[in-house]
C-alpha cells in the first residue's frame, strides 16, 4: 500500500454488549476487487443505538469486538488487484450492502435480499452490521459498495447518501402522483429525506405527522401541513386536509406501535403505504383486512437502500435535494460517547449527527 497510510488507526471498537472504546488498531488491506477508503464523515443511523447496546448480539454483530457504522463518505487511498473503475483520489459514498452476486435475488438487482445473507465465504458483506464497518479512520469496500461523488459534494452531505437512498427506495416501491398529496408518519431524517424527494418527485402537498421538536423541524424544512399526533387524531387530520378522501401515499417512517394501521387508513382508495420505519423488538400490528380489499390499497414492505446511490448523489449535486441543513452536530472520532448521546437524546433539537474520524473537511 501507499507509503503515506499508517499501520494503525484509530476505531470504535464494541468490546461487549453496550461496551466501546476507541482503540489502535491494524489499517485493513484491500483484497481483490476492494479499496482502502480513509473515512471523511459517518452519520450515526438509528439502527447503531440497537447494535451498541448488544440488542441484537449474536446476529449485529455477530461478535466481539467489532466496529459498526455504515452511513459514510471519505475518499479512496489504495486499490486491490484488479480494480479498474476507481482511482485512489476517488470521493465517494458508500452504502452498507454487497449480495453475493449470483443468487437468484441477487441476479434481479434486489441484492438487499441475497439469499446468501450473513455467509460471507460468498462474497456477502453487510458493513456495519456482520462486516467491519466506518467508525474508523479506515475501512476496505468492495467496489460495488462504493459510488463516486463530485467535489461539489461536501464528505458530511455524502454521509447522508445511504440514509437518503433508504428514503428513495420506499418511494420507488409506490411511486409518488404529480400534482397529488402524501403523508409522512414520522419526521425522523428517513421521514425528513422521504418528505424532500417526494418533492422532487412531484408531490403538491406533504403532510408530516409528529411531535415536538421533530415535527418543527418537519416545518422549517419544508412541510405543508403539520399535525401533532398528541392533539388531535392523524388519521382524521390527514383525511380533512386530503379533502376527505385520504393521502395518494403514505410513509411510515417511524416503526412506533399503530402506526402502519393509521397510514393504511391515511390514504384514499386505491392509495399505496410504504413501510421505511423499523419497529424496535417484535410486535403484532392489527390491521383492518376487509377495508384495506375493498379499498385496493397497496403495501409495500421496504429494506434498505438497493440501486440509489447515483441517483441520489445526482440529486444532491444537481441541488433539487438538499440534505446540509439536516446536519445539526459534528463530532470527532474521539467524542463518539458524546455524539451518541446527543443522537439518542435529540439534544439541542439534533436530526443527524456525523462523526469525522479523519478530522474537519478543509474547505
Amino acid at each position: 500500500m501507499n507509503k503515506m497510510i499508517p499501520q494503525r488507526m484509530r476505531a470504535l471498537v464494541l468490546t461487549n454488549p453496550g461496551e466501546f472504546e476507541i482503540q489502535e488498531v491494524p489499517v485493513p488491506v484491500p483484497g481483490p476487487y476492494e479499496v482502502l477508503c480513509r473515512v471523511r464523515g459517518v452519520a450515526i443511523c438509528g439502527s447503531d443505538p440497537e447494535i451498541i447496546r448488544g440488542d441484537l448480539a449474536g446476529s449485529w454483530p455477530p461478535s466481539y469486538p467489532f466496529t459498526p457504522g455504515h452511513e459514510w463518505a471519505g475518499e479512496v487511498v489504495a486499490l486491490g488487484e484488479n480494480v479498474l473503475n476507481f482511482e485512489t483520489g476517488d470521493r465517494v459514498a458508500g452504502e452498507p450492502w454487497k449480495g453475493c452476486g449470483y443468487c437468484i435475488n441477487c441476479l434481479e438487482g434486489r441484492y438487499n435480499l441475497c439469499e446468501n445473507y450473513g455467509k460471507q465465504e460468498t462474497g456477502f458483506r453487510h458493513y456495519g452490521f456482520i462486516s467491519p464497518g466506518a467508525y474508523a479512520q479506515y475501512n476496505v469496500y468492495s467496489i460495488k459498495s462504493i459510488s463516486k461523488m463530485p467535489p461539489q459534494i461536501s464528505f458530511l452531505e455524502g454521509a447522508l447518501v445511504d440514509t437518503a437512498g433508504v428514503a428513495l427506495h420506499g418511494l420507488k416501491l409506490t411511486g409518488i402522483t404529480p400534482g397529488g398529496t402524501v403523508a409522512i408518519i414520522g419526521p425522523g431524517p428517513i421521514g425528513l429525506l422521504a418528505m424532500r424527494l417526494a418533492r422532487c418527485m412531484g408531490a403538491a402537498k406533504i403532510i408530516v405527522v409528529g411531535r415536538g421538536s421533530r415535527l418543527e423541524a418537519a416545518g422549517r424544512l419544508g412541510a405543508d401541513l403539520l399535525i401533532d399526533f398528541e392533539r388531535v387524531d392523524p388519521v382524521e387530520a390527514v383525511r380533512a386536509a386530503a379533502n376527505g378522501s385520504g393521502v395518494n401515499e403514505a410513509f411510515e417512517c417511524s416503526g412506533a406501535k399503530g402506526t402502519f394501521n393509521q397510514a393504511v387508513r391515511m390514504v384514499k382508495a386505491g392509495g399505496r403505504v410504504a413501510l421505511l420505519g423499523v419497529p424496535e423488538g417484535e410486535f403484532m400490528e392489527p390491521l383492518p383486512f376487509k377495508y384495506i380489499c375493498r379499498n385496493e390499497i397497496a403495501i409495500f414492505a421496504s429494506k434498505a437502500d438497493p440501486n440509489t446511490k447515483c441517483k441520489i448523489i445526482s440529486l444532491i449535486s444537481s441541488g433539487q435535494l438538499l440534505v446540509k441543513d439536516l446536519i445539526t452536530h459534528t463530532f470527532p472520532l474521539e467524542e463518539f460517547e458524546k455524539a451518541l448521546d446527543t443522537f439518542v437524546n435529540r439534544r439541542d433539537g439534533a436530526v443527524k449527527v456525523v462523526i469525522e474520524p479523519n478530522g474537519t473537511e478543509e474547505t
